[in-house]
C-alpha cells in the first residue's frame, strides 16, 4: 500500500465523524385535529442526514462499542407553538413541536425522537391547508 492510501484511510477514520453530513434541514409538519376546519403546514427544521457507521458483520470479532450505529439526532432544539385555525371555542386550537437548531450524529433517544428505519407516509393533510410560516 501507499503512504498516501494508508495516511488517507487513517484521516478518513480519525476525522469521519465531524465530516458527516448531519444537519438541521427544513421540513414541512402537516397538522390538523377532527374538530378545526383547517390543517396547518409548519415550516420548521429536522436533523437529517448521514453518520458514519460501521458494519457488524464483524461483531464477534469487535467490542459492543464499536457496534453502535449512530444517527443524525438533535444536539440543541427547542420548541415553538402554532395555532390551528379554525377550531371551536371548546378546543384547545394550539399545537408545539421541535425546532432543530443544531445537530449531531449519535444514539437516538426515544424520549424525543421518532427511531424507526422506515418513514411512514402520514405527512398530509385532508382538510384545507393554511400556511405557517415560523
Amino acid at each position: 500500500m501507499s503512504p498516501f492510501f494508508v495516511m488517507s484511510l487513517l484521516f478518513g477514520l480519525t476525522f469521519g465523524q465531524t465530516a458527516s453530513l448531519c444537519a438541521p434541514s427544513e421540513y414541512i409538519i402537516h397538522v390538523e385535529k377532527r374538530e378545526c376546519a383547517y390543517c396547518l403546514a409548519i415550516n420548521t427544521t429536522i436533523c437529517a442526514g448521514f453518520c458514519m457507521t460501521r458494519d457488524s458483520n464483524g461483531k464477534k470479532l469487535l467490542l459492543k462499542s464499536a457496534l453502535s450505529q449512530n444517527v443524525c439526532t438533535y444536539k440543541e432544539m427547542l420548541y415553538q407553538t402554532a395555532l390551528i385555525p379554525g377550531c371551536p371555542h371548546h378546543i384547545i386550537p394550539y399545537y408545539s413541536y421541535p425546532v432543530a437548531v443544531s445537530c449531531k450524529c449519535g444514539k437516538c433517544n426515544t424520549d424525543y425522537s421518532d427511531c424507526v428505519h422506515e418513514k411512514v407516509r402520514t405527512n398530509y393533510c385532508t382538510k384545507p391547508q393554511k400556511l405557517c410560516n415560523m
